[in-house]
């Protein structure tokens, strides 16, 4: 059965990860305009902004996901280089301690990218 929520998804996930993946959430939702909206896209969480995507995260066995990562500044892109899996994809270790101020970062420079 297809999860409709964010709150079926993370219910869904190992019991280890349930609490990386809300706090995930409201790192997202705290960097995001009070005017952000949740749903799942592609069978992931999403935060949304106008009726379109702003951050797409996810569970696995393994590590957590945060899509897409914008191209940024230097600072930014020191930030992220460790966890880059893909060109638009972090991926953060479950066994190491999650950046939440990178996925913040991230937030922060996906909202610059849109406004400009």
């Amino acid at each position: 059965m297809a999860v409709r929520t964010i709150d079926e998804y993370i219910s869904a996930q190992p019991e280890a990860v349930r609490p990386v993946l809300e706090r995930v959430r409201q790192t997202i939702l705290a960097a995001a305009p009070p005017e952000a909206g949740q749903t799942i896209s592609y069978g992931i969480p999403t935060v949304t902004l106008d009726d379109r995507y702003l951050v797409y995260f996810a569970g696995w066995k393994h590590h957590i996901s945060l899509y897409p990562v914008p191209d940024g500044d230097e600072s930014l892109e020191a930030a992220v280089a460790p966890y880059r899996a893909a060109k638009g994809t972090l991926r953060f270790p479950l066994r190491e301690a999650i950046p939440y101020d990178v996925i913040t970062q991230v937030v922060a420079a996906l909202l610059a990218q849109r406004a400009a």
